[in-house]
């Protein structure tokens, strides 16, 4: 049983590394690309390129996100829920893996989806056809998604550190688990929804840019570690 675990841990992470190495590499190399290519260059990767790429980036997601959660139920089923979700572990694997999970839906509920119809607009007017009137709007909201999974990654990658190498609090009470699970809760729920709701605005900004991105993920990751070193 421990060879197993151990294969699943080492499947999760080969996944994981390919899901968010295409993750950055859309949003740090081919986004700027795309910017500044001619517009039969961007065309031609929209069509060739970039289906190869979102294949390996969903199914990546979808094999950490399956592994992760055997793992999970296998801790939780070893030391219980009272147990687990008291200590420092539980809770650490349970905040990474709460944005992980969020990730792997938005990457087949909605960048997925969304690419689908950019993919068939630039197919279409390649071939001398119109493009879908929607494609723009599409790319766009596939667009701050991803973003989103960016800021989420960071904190995500440092729980999932944390759950085995680095002790957050003693023992959890009540209180503290409902107060975290209702702010914390809050926080993540409402940077996602400004993923999914409207494509302009002030708290669009940050998701425009790089840099943007990644402060907005070093920042998540400070206000929710602050969070846990206050009402734990």
């Amino acid at each position: 049983m421990e060879f197993i675990m151990f294969l699943l841990r080492w499947a999760h992470y080969l996944a994981g590394v390919t899901w968010i190495g295409i993750l950055y590499y859309f949003n740090f190399v081919q986004t700027p690309f795309f910017a500044e290519a001619d517009a039969p260059v961007r065309s031609g990767a929209i069509q060739k390129l970039v289906p190869r790429a979102l294949w390996w980036f969903r199914w990546a997601a979808m094999g950490t996100f399956l592994t992760g959660l055997l793992m999970y139920l296998d801790q939780l089923g070893q030391q219980g829920v009272t147990e687990f979700y008291t200590r420092s572990y539980g809770w650490a694997v349970s905040v990474g893996g709460l944005m992980g999970t969020i990730m792997f839906l938005n990457v087949w509920l909605v960048i997925w989806p969304k690419q689908k119809v950019v993919i068939a607009s630039a197919t279409q007017v390649a071939q001398g056809g119109q493009a879908i009137p929607e494609a723009a709007a599409c790319g766009r909201r596939a667009a701050l998604t991803s973003r989103t999974n960016v800021v989420f990654s960071i904190p995500m990658l440092f729980y999932m550190g944390a759950a085995r190498h680095y002790t957050l609090f003693g023992e959890a009470g009540a209180g503290s688990i409902v107060a975290m699970t209702i702010i914390g809760g809050a926080i993540i729920a409402a940077i996602e929804l400004n993923a999914l709701a409207g494509s302009q605005g002030p708290t669009k900004k940050p998701l425009d840019t790089v840099g943007g991105a990644l402060w907005s993920g070093f920042i998540l990751t400070a206000v929710l570690f602050i969070l846990f070193m206050i009402i734990f």
